[in-house]
C-alpha cells in the first residue's frame, strides 16, 4: 500500500533517537579505518605519506558516507565541505613543521560547519560556560605556546569556539560532535606545547574521530527532531 495516496504520514527517514540499521552499518567501514590506523601508528617511528593517508581515510570515508544521506538545502554539501578541509588538516599534522598549515585547514573546515549550523537561534547564553572553561585553560596554555604560533593559535580558537557555539544551538550529534572536537583539540594542544598527556595521541584521535562522526550524522536526523 502506498503511504502517500492514502493519506497516511510517511516514517522519517532517520531520527536523533532511532537511527536506522543501513547508517550504522554504512558506518562500519569508518570504524575499520580508524582502528587501521591506530594500530599502524603504534608502529610508525617517523611522518610518512602512509600514515598521513591512512589518517584521513576515515575522514574521506565519511565524505562518501554523506552521499546517502538527503541534500537537505546544501547542509550535506557544506559538511562534506568540511570534512576535506580536516582531512587535508589530518594529513599536514603528521608533520610536526607543517602545523600552521594544518590549523588553517580545520580553522577552513570550523567556518564551513559554522555555514552549515547557522546562526539561528542565536542563544548567547550557551557561550558563558564555554568561556568559563576556557580562559583559565588558555591562561595555563598560552605561556607555553611558541610566539609564532600564539596569534594563529588564538584566531584558530575563536573559530572553534564560535563552531561550538552553533553546533551546541543546533543540538542533536550535532551538538556532541562539536564538544568532542572541542575537547580533541585541548588535549592536543595541552599535549603539543605544554606536558604529554598518557596515552595522549590515543585520546586525541578517538575523540576526533568520533566528533566528526557525530557531526556527519547529524546531516541524517530530521532537523525538527534535536535532542534537548
Amino acid at each position: 500500500m502506498d503511504a502517500q495516496k492514502e493519506g497516511l504520514p510517511r516514517k522519517p527517514r532517520f531520527s536523533a533517537q532511532h537511527p536506522q540499521p543501513r547508517v550504522g552499518l554504512g558506518l562500519l567501514p569508518f570504524f575499520l579505518a580508524c582502528a587501521v590506523y591506530l594500530l599502524v601508528q603504534n608502529y610508525a617511528d617517523q611522518p610518512s605519506w602512509v600514515s598521513a593517508l591512512l589518517k584521513s581515510l576515515p575522514i574521506l570515508y565519511l565524505v562518501g558516507f554523506l552521499e546517502t544521506a538527503r541534500p537537505d538545502g546544501g547542509y550535506r554539501s557544506l559538511l562534506q565541505g568540511a570534512l576535506l578541509c580536516s582531512a587535508v588538516g589530518d594529513a599536514c599534522l603528521v608533520w610536526p613543521e607543517a602545523l600552521l598549515h594544518g590549523m588553517a585547514a580545520f580553522g577552513l573546515a570550523h567556518l564551513f560547519y559554522l555555514q552549515a549550523f547557522g546562526l539561528t537561534p542565536l542563544k548567547p547564553g550557551l557561550l558563558l560556560p564555554v568561556f568559563l572553561v576556557l580562559i583559565p585553560y588558555y591562561r595555563l596554555l598560552l605561556p607555553h605556546v611558541p610566539p609564532h604560533v600564539v596569534w594563529p593559535l588564538l584566531a584558530y580558537s575563536i573559530v572553534l569556539v564560535a563552531m561550538l557555539w552553533r553546533g551546541l544551538t543546533r543540538g542533536g550529534s550535532a551538538r556532541w560532535g562539536a564538544l568532542l572536537f572541542l575537547l580533541s583539540d585541548s588535549v592536543l594542544a595541552w599535549n603539543t606545547f605544554t606536558h604529554r598527556v598518557p596515552h595522549g595521541h590515543l585520546l586525541v584521535m578517538t575523540t576526533y574521530y568520533s566528533a566528526q562522526m557525530f557531526i556527519t550524522l547529524s546531516a541524517f536526523q530530521n532537523p525538527r527532531l534535536k535532542s534537548h
